[in-house]
C-alpha cells in the first residue's frame, strides 16, 4: 500500500551497519504528516550523506515551505552508504524518507538540490533504490517526477536522461507554483497522464522539461542547435528569483540533527545574490540581483531559532557577508543581546576588504573565536586582476593583522590553482604572500604562537560565467605547480612551520569540469561511472580518476569526442553552449566581453554602488537590487543574561 512504513523490514538491517543514527529520523524540527492528508507528496533528497545533507539550508526552506501547506506533505531522503545499500538490495527494502520511511517511489515529486555536479552518480543509486527507471523516459505515472534545482541544475544537460525537469534559480515560490500545478492536474483526474503534466510545468517558462527540447550537433562534435519539440513549450526557460526575502523568513524551525553533522549550527542568510564579480564564481553570477534581508528579520529568524533549536552558535550566511550594509548594526545588536551567554556568532564568507576590527570585536564578544577564513583566491596581483577579486596584498596584510591583534592565532587563506592565463610564478606568490601574513602577524603581537592554513582548490570553469569559454589546464600541470608551491612554503623553515597546507590535486578538479560543462553526451559516462561502483565522488576516498577516464575513454569516443573536449578545450565565441537555451538573466555578450577584459586584466567594479554595467540580469528578470541601509535597529530585545529590556532604536 502507498505511503506505507519500511521501518519494520529497514530496523532489521540498522545493527549491522555503521552510524545507524542516521537514518531514525525523529529529529527536532522534523515534520510527520498523514499520507491521506495531503493532495501534493514531495520527497526531497540533498544526493549526498546525512552529515552532509541535513544541514543544507536550501533543502530546509523548501521542506518548511512546503509543510506549511495543510494539503501537502514533504519528507527527506539523503544518500545511504554503501553498507546499508547492500543490504537493502539483499532485502529488497527501497529508498526511504527518514522523516515516515515512506518508500520514495510513492511520492509525487521527488526533488534533488545539487550544489556540485559529483553529487550525479548519488542520484542515480537513490533512483534505483527507490525502483523508479534510470532513464526519465522509461516511467510511467506511477513513478514520481523528479525535479533538478540548486546550482548545478544551471546547466542539467549532462543529467538530462535521468530527470524530468530542472527549476532555476530560488526555489521558496517554484516549489508552490509546481505544487499548484500538479494539485490541478490531480483535482481533473490526471488527464494525459505523465505527458499533460510535464506540458504543463514546461509552460510556465520557468520548469526545463529536457524530453521536450532536440539537440542537434555539427559534425565536429559542437552543438548545432538546441530547439523545443512540442507546440508551447519556450525556446528558452527563465530563472526564478525571490524578491523581498523578509517575506520568506526560512528556516523558522530548523532540523536539530541526532547525529553528528558538517555544521551545527543556526544559519540565517543575510542577502542573497552578489554582484562582486569574480569571474570564476558561479554562485554570484547566477544569484543575482543582490536582496538584502531587513536587520530587523535578522533578528527576529536569529530569535526565533535559537529558542526552537538550542544551537549555540549563529551562522550569518550569504555569498560575502561583511558586504550586508548594515552588517555592523546586525552583528553589534547580536552581540549585545546575547553577551555573556554561550552563544557565539561567526560570518562564514568574509572578503579581505571588508573584515574591519569592529566587526572582529563583535564577533568575538563572547570570548569565543571561531574561524576565520579569507579568499585572496589569486598569489599575485596579477591573477586577481584576471578573476577581477579586487585585494590588493596590503588589504590582506592589513586585515589578518587586525585579527592576530585582536585575539585570533589561527586564519585560513584559500586560493585556485588552474586559473585562466595562471604561471607557475602566479602559484608560487602564494607562499611569498604566505610568509609575509606570519611576518606581519608576528611583529603585531609580538609573539611567535600564529599560524595560518594555506588551503587550495582547483579551478572549474563554471556555466553562465564569464570563464565558461576557458580551456582547464590538465591535472598533471595542477600537482606539478602545488608540489613546487609546497617546497617553496617550506623554504624558509622558520616561517614555514607556522603555514599549514592544504590542497585538492587536479584530478576531481577535472572530472567535475566535464560535468559542469558537459550535454547530454556525458549521461552516458556518468551512468557507466555509476555501474562500474561510483558513489559519493564528491568524497576523497571514494572518488576515483581511473574510473572516470575509463569510462570516458569508453563511451565518448562513440559521439566524435572525449575528455579533453570537453575540459581542456578553450570554446570560441560564436559555439552554441550546451545551456544556452537556460536563462539566467546575464546577457551572453556581456559575459564575452567580460572574459575579454580578463585576459587584458582589466577588473570590472561592484553595481551595487557604482553606476550599472548592463551585466542584463535586472531588466531582463524584471527584478532590482534590493540593498539598505534600513535605517533602523535591532526588534526590541531583551539580554537573554540580564533579563533588561532594550527600547527600541536603542
Amino acid at each position: 500500500m502507498r505511503g506505507e512504513s519500511v521501518f519494520p523490514q529497514l530496523e532489521q538491517l540498522l545493527p549491522l551497519i555503521s552510524k545507524p543514527i542516521q537514518y531514525v529520523g525523529g529529529e527536532l524540527g522534523a515534520v510527520v504528516k498523514p499520507w491521506e492528508s495531503a493532495t501534493v507528496r514531495w520527497v526531497l533528497s540533498y544526493p549526498d550523506a546525512y552529515e552532509v545533507g541535513l544541514p543544507n539550508q536550501g533543502v530546509q526552506i523548501l521542506y518548511e515551505v512546503l509543510n506549511e501547506r495543510a494539503d501537502v506533505l514533504a519528507e527527506r531522503t539523503y544518500a545511504v552508504w554503501p553498507d546499508l545499500e547492500k543490504l537493502m538490495r539483499e532485502h529488497d527494502v527501497p529508498q526511504f524518507t527518514v522523516d515516515a520511511h515512506r518508500a520514495v517511489g510513492d511520492f509525487d515529486l521527488f526533488g534533488l538540490s545539487f550544489s556540485t555536479e559529483l553529487g550525479y552518480t548519488n542520484m542515480l543509486t537513490e533512483l534505483s533504490l527507490a525502483k523508479i527507471p534510470l532513464i526519465a523516459a522509461d516511467r510511467d505515472d506511477s513513478h514520481p517526477i523528479v525535479v533538478a534545482g540548486g546550482h548545478a541544475a544551471f546547466n542539467p544537460e549532462p543529467i538530462a536522461d535521468f530527470i524530468d525537469a530542472a527549476v532555476l534559480g530560488d526555489g521558496e515560490e517554484a516549489v508552490l507554483e509546481i505544487t499548484d500545478i500538479v494539485a490541478a492536474w490531480k483535482r481533473e483526474g490526471s488527464p494525459g497522464g505523465r505527458d499533460e503534466i510535464l506540458l504543463r510545468l514546461a509552460r510556465t517558462e520557468s520548469v526545463y522539461v529536457p524530453r521536450f527540447y532536440d539537440v542537434d550537433y555539427l559534425p565536429d562534435g559542437r552543438i548545432q542547435r538546441v530547439v523545443p519539440n512540442r507546440p508551447g513549450v519556450p525556446f528558452r526557460v527563465h530563472k526564478r528569483t525571490t524578491m523581498d526575502l523578509d517575506a520568506w523568513p526560512y528556516p523558522k524551525k530548523p532540523l536539530v540533527p541526532l547525529a553528528e553533522t558538517v555544521h551545527e549550527r543556526f544559519a540565517v542568510e543575510i542577502f542573497r545574490g552578489c554582484t562582486r564579480g569574480c569571474r570564476f564564481c558561479q554562485a554570484g553570477m547566477i544569484t543575482r540581483p543582490v536582496r538584502e534581508r531587513s536587520i530587523t528579520t535578522v533578528a527576529q529568524m536569529v530569535h526565533d531559532g535559537l529558542e526552537f533549536s538550542g544551537f549555540t552558535e549563529v551562522g550569518l550566511l550569504s555569498l560575502s557577508s561583511a558586504d550586508h550594509s548594515e552588517i555592523g548594526d546586525i552583528c553589534s545588536g547580536l552581540a549585545d543581546q546575547y553577551e555573556g551567554t554561550n552563544v557565539s556568532l561567526s560570518l562564514p564568507s568574509t572578503r579581505v576588504d571588508a573584515f574591519n576590527i569592529d566587526l572582529a570585536q563583535e564577533l568575538a564578544r563572547n570570548g569565543r573565536r571561531t574561524g576565520l577564513t579569507f579568499a585572496p583566491e589569486g598569489g599575485s596581483e596579477r591573477i586577481r586582476k584576471v578573476i577581477n577579486k579586487m585585494v590588493t596584498e596590503e588589504d590582506l596584510i592589513r586585515t589578518v593583522t587586525t585579527a592576530y591583534s585582536n585575539g585570533w592565532r589561527q586564519v585560513k587563506l584559500y586560493f585556485m590553482c588552474g586559473l585562466p592565463t595562471e604561471t607557475d610564478e602566479d602559484v608560487l606568490q602564494i607562499a611569498r604572500l604566505a610568509h609575509n601574513v606570519i611576518k606581519s602577524g608576528r611583529q603585531a603581537t609580538g609573539s611567535k604562537d600564529i599560524r595560518c592554513t594555506v588551503s587550495i582548490g582547483g579551478f572549474v570553469p563554471k556555466p553562465h560565467t564569464p570563464f565558461q569559454w576557458a580551456a582547464m589546464e590538465r591535472p598533471e600541470v595542477i600537482d606539478a605547480r602545488l608540489k613546487a608551491l609546497k617546497n617553496e612554503i617550506n623554504s624558509d623553515r622558520s616561517l614555514g612551520r607556522a603555514i599549514g597546507f592544504r590542497y585538492h590535486d587536479g584530478e576531481p578538479s577535472l572530472i567535475e569540469g566535464l560535468l559542469a560543462r558537459g550535454d547530454r553526451r556525458v549521461g552516458a559516462v556518468i551512468r557507466k561511472v555509476w555501474e562500474e561502483g561510483g558513489r559519493f565522488d564528491g568524497w576523497s576516498e571514494h572518488f576515483s580518476y581511473r574510473r572516470w577516464v575509463d569510462a570516458a575513454a569508453e563511451v565518448l569516443p562513440g559521439f566524435g569526442v572525449d575528455l579533453d573536449w570537453f575540459t581542456t578545450r578553450e570554446r570560441e565565441q560564436a559555439e552554441v553552449l550546451p545551456w544556452d537555451h537556460l536563462d539566467s538573466g546575464l546577457d551572453k555578450d556581456w559575459l564575452w566581453q567580460d572574459w575579454q577584459d580578463a585576459l587584458t586584466e582589466y577588473e570590472q567594479d561592484d553595481c551595487r554602488w557604482t553606476p550599472c554595467f548592463d551585466c542584463g540580469v535586472c531588466p531582463s528578470m524584471d527584478t532590482q537590487i534590493q540593498i539598505g541601509p534600513t535605517g533602523h535597529k535591532l526588534l526590541p530585545i531583551t539580554p537573554v543574561n540580564t533579563g533588561l529590556r532594550v527600547p527600541a532604536g536603542a
